[in-house]
């Protein structure tokens, strides 16, 4: 048994076939025999943990179809990545959902709330803010769950939470498996390098996984069994990058910053969403995780070039 397999244990008794999943099923047990090949829809941001969930998957020699969303968020460059993830890895079915989630606002990413620009120590602790601009050495070597330990600080979540938003992204992401008769569902849910989303918590997936499977009709029918796979979720940022070099992604193609700032002020007003005229803040907290990992990693990250 490979690293990933001795991590990537179960929520339930027992590793589901490759140990990717949160369900203990093996596809063995697809009550659905004239399933050849078996079908997945990824739940694909643009961003470093979805781009290496879709780049599992596709490994795992699924039927992968796609599914990003434009909800009015506060930049629409994830989606620029998205597509050209998609096309990189060859992806012929790429959905993208149109909603508007500042119509209920609530988060620095869907209202006119401004983005934290402190290491996420910071954000919980209230500590001196990063430098600007640049990316301090305590940042990088920040232990998020070292300061969740036995802290009552740990109940704080960051504003940069969009309420019930992988709650929504995985309820689409269910009917779409439905309509295609694909029981997994695969999302780039991690816990150990991340904000404290309670909705990337491994017992929110199984408990999403229970109900999927009491309230669709296929389910009830007994033609499918939907499993939530998060193949990265007790991984470390640096043990997911290099698991997508493994697999031979090119991360320049991602974007994981909250807060896009024009590359060369001063600069002409940006159309919503913008595009590679835009370059990552360094300071929020996704672009912090996503330094330190490429830091632990060893590896360049070629977005930035450093």
């Amino acid at each position: 048994m490979g690293k990933r397999e001795q991590r990537m244990t179960s929520i339930k008794s027992g590793v589901r076939g490759s140990g990717l999943g949160i369900s203990s099923k093996n596809q063995s047990q697809n009550p659905n025999p004239q399933s050849r090949v078996p079908k997945a829809v990824v739940l694909l941001s643009g961003g470093v943990d979805s781009t290496t969930t879709l780049a599992v998957a596709k490994s795992e020699c699924y039927e992968v179809s796609a599914l990003s969303f434009d909800y009015n968020q506060r930049h629409r460059i994830e989606l620029e990545a998205a597509k050209k993830v998609a096309a990189s890895l060859g992806i012929k079915n790429h959905l993208i959902v149109n909603f508007d989630l500042r119509e209920i606002g609530g988060s620095a990413l869907t209202a006119d709330i401004e983005v934290p620009k402190t290491s996420a120590e910071a954000q919980k602790r209230g500590s001196a803010k990063a430098e600007k601009g640049s990316l301090t050495s305590e940042l990088l070597n920040f232990s998020p769950q070292a300061s969740r330990r036995g802290d009552r600080t740990s109940e704080l979540i960051p504003v940069t939470y969009v309420p019930a938003r992988n709650t929504i992204f995985l309820s689409f992401a269910l009917a779409w498996a439905e309509v295609l008769e694909a029981e997994d569902i695969f999302i780039g849910a991690n816990a150990v390098d991340y904000s404290g989303y309670p909705d990337c918590r491994p017992e929110y997936l199984k408990a999403f996984e229970k109900m999927a499977n009491l309230a669709t009709k296929a389910s009830v029918e007994g033609k499918m069994r939907f499993k939530i796979n998060a193949p990265l979720i007790n991984l470390t940022k640096a043990e997911i990058i290099k698991k997508g070099i493994e697999l031979g992604l090119d991360y320049s193609l991602t974007w994981s910053c909250y807060d896009p700032q024009p590359k060369i002020p001063p600069h002409p007003p940006l159309e919503k969403g913008g595009g590679r005229d835009l370059k990552p803040c360094g300071q929020c907290d996704s672009c912090i995780f996503r330094a330190k990992g490429f830091k632990e990693a060893g590896i360049k990250d070629s977005l930035i070039g450093c």
